[in-house]
This record gives C-alpha cells, sequence and structure tokens, in this order.
C-alpha cells in the first residue's frame, strides 16, 4: 500500500501519491486547492506544461530553492517545497 506524501506548493501542503511529477502535482493541487498554482510569465500570464518531456521549459517552478526545475521531469518527493513564482 502506497501512503500519500506532503508536498509545500506556494506556502500551502498539500498531500499526493508517490511516483507522480510535480508538474503532475501542480495539475492535481489546482483543483485541491481551488487556486492557481501554475507559474506566471513575466507579462503575467499562467503557463504550464506543454510538452511534459522538457524541450519547451514551460513547466519551470523553483524545487528546494533551486531555481528553474523542470516540474514535468522531476519526481515528487516527502517535504518537497515547490514555489511557482519568485522564491520567497
Amino acid at each position: 500500500m502506497n501512503t500519500m506524501i506532503t508536498l509545500h506548493i506556494n506556502h500551502q501542503t498539500v498531500q499526493v501519491a508517490p511516483g507522480i511529477s510535480v508538474a503532475a502535482a501542480l495539475a492535481i493541487c489546482e483543483l485541491q486547492l481551488n487556486s492557481q498554482v501554475t507559474r506566471l510569465s513575466v507579462t503575467g500570464q499562467a503557463r504550464a506544461p506543454l510538452c511534459g518531456m522538457g524541450v519547451c521549459q514551460e513547466c519551470r517552478v523553483t524545487i528546494d530553492g533551486q531555481a528553474h526545475q523542470l516540474a514535468c521531469q522531476t519526481l515528487c518527493i516527502n517535504d518537497m517545497q515547490i514555489f511557482t513564482g519568485e522564491l520567497a
């Protein structure tokens, strides 16, 4: 039996199933949190994964303090800190 893991997305705590990508967790948690968790472009437009294989770079987020990580290519780890905007 798989237990849920805890993520912290934009200072909000959520639970997701292990083995999913950060991009999938963001999509799931956007529904759970009822708020936008995708990153914003410099012009303020919502950005989200497009290709799902790391080529488009649209899914870049800050993970555990490291900016410009590809959410579609990163698996979730318990207690991961994810920021979709500027690192606070």
